[in-house]
């Protein structure tokens, strides 16, 4: 697919443009000019991460990251729209309106094993460190995050056997898995989201490391960890997602409650799964007509199947209570969540006269989302949704969203 190249000590395998996919009109205009900017002026500027592999595979990227020779305030003097940011390690933010290139420093690791713990619960090791290209691609996550493209002379630049990866659909940690799971936890994370995102599998070192160092995940930053956990969904994959996250023992550290449910409900086969099935196909729907659901709506989902087999009264609101104390997720989406479980028994009744005050409520639009999720996984019909759609449909589009009395 890619072509071979026999790689030389110590240097990168080069692949020409007549050896890979990447074509110019398929990178962001902005990202070409600061690229071009900076190699006008004499530094090395490549497009790096994620948006290469993206490319490579034919996925349109989200972002486009440059990393460069150029130090912070070099970037900075080359642009008028640059703006630095970040203590630890500086980075350059280019902006085109609302749209930000970030852009940088070649780096290099600096801090030695020893200190890997005292680090670990207030974020990644980061440091002021400068480096090379090749420094930079061995401090990268994974090997398909490791690859850079030139725009000098088109090539694609793998110090790492990043493009082989691609090939073969592996996800691979980059150096000794085991080193690098414990410098940041949180890469584990990452692991699960970029293999179920990509339909990758992880590769037998890696996942052995993920399963030996888990538990590894509750010394991270729990404000990082809640970040990760909500990016388990937005691509459409989250049902397998999770259950790499069960299987590695990472949900039962986070979610206790969770994978104890999912133990006793059939492991991999637990309803759970079915929900966050639905979720994704829910998910896909929306993005193809330009929207995104809420977290609220995402950690309710999670928990249906856990909340309804407790069946007592406030149960939903106990379970929730301890995803939040768990994750530290912002209230808005606790209460969110808490109001969409407990909406399935006022959404499965006939909206009546007095009693339908329920489509002023702030979250009643999610709830509709929340609901027809549930409906579709256990396979049931959508004809009295259909009649609380129709009433808000004539009635809550007139007053708008209010709190329920």
């Amino acid at each position: 697919m890619f072509g071979f190249l026999k790689k030389k000590k110590n240097a990168p395998v080069v692949y020409t443009r007549p050896e890979h996919c990447i074509s110019r009109k398929n990178i962001d205009p902005d990202a070409l000019k600061v690229l071009y900017r900076l190699s006008a002026l004499g530094f090395t500027a490549y497009l790096v991460g994620g948006g290469v592999r993206d490319l490579l595979m034919g996925r349109k990227p989200k972002d486009f990251d440059v990393g460069t020779s150029a130090k912070p305030n070099e970037v900075k003097h080359a642009f008028r729209n640059c703006f630095l940011i970040g203590r630890r390690f500086r980075l350059a933010h280019v902006r085109f309106g609302e749209k930000v290139i970030e852009t940088a420093t070649f780096r290099k690791n600096a801090m030695s094993v020893g200190e890997i713990i005292e680090h670990a619960a207030v974020g990644p090791l980061e440091d002021n460190s400068f480096g090379t290209p090749e420094t930079d691609a061995f401090r990268r996550d994974f090997t398909v995050n490791g690859l850079f493209y030139d725009i000098k002379d088109f090539s694609v630049i793998d110090w790492v056997g990043g493009m082989k990866d691609i090939e073969k659909k592996i996800l691979r940690a980059i150096g000794d898995p085991n080193v690098r799971f414990q410098e940041d936890p949180v890469r584990m994370m990452r692991a699960v989201k970029f293999a179920s995102r990509l339909g990758f599998t992880i590769e037998k070192k890696t996942w052995g490391a993920m399963k030996r160092y888990h538990a590894a995940i509750l010394t991270a930053a729990v404000p990082r960890v809640c970040e990760e956990v909500f990016r388990l969904f937005p691509y459409g994959h989250s049902a397998e997602a999770f259950q790499l996250m069960y299987e590695c023992g990472m949900l039962g550290d986070l979610l206790p409650d969770l994978a104890k449910f999912i133990d006793h409900d059939g492991g991999l086969k637990s309803a759970t799964f079915r929900y966050l099935e639905a979720l994704d196909k829910y998910e896909k729907m929306m993005s193809e007509r330009g929207f995104e659901v809420s977290n609220g709506l995402r950690a309710a989902v999670l928990m249906t199947a856990c909340c309804r087999a407790a069946k007592k009264e406030g149960a939903s609101r106990t379970i929730m209570q301890g995803f939040h104390a768990a994750l530290k997720c912002p209230k808005a989406t606790y209460f969110t969540a808490v109001t969409l479980l407990e909406s399935v028994r006022r959404l499965s009744a006939d909206p009546k006269k007095g009693k339908s005050r329920f489509i002023y409520n702030r979250d009643f639009l999610d709830a509709l989302d929340y609901n027809r999720i549930v409906l579709r996984a256990d396979g049931e019909s959508e004809e009295t949704l259909d009649k609380w759609a129709d009433l808000y449909e004539k009635k809550g589009k007139e007053n708008g969203p209010q709190e329920e009395s």
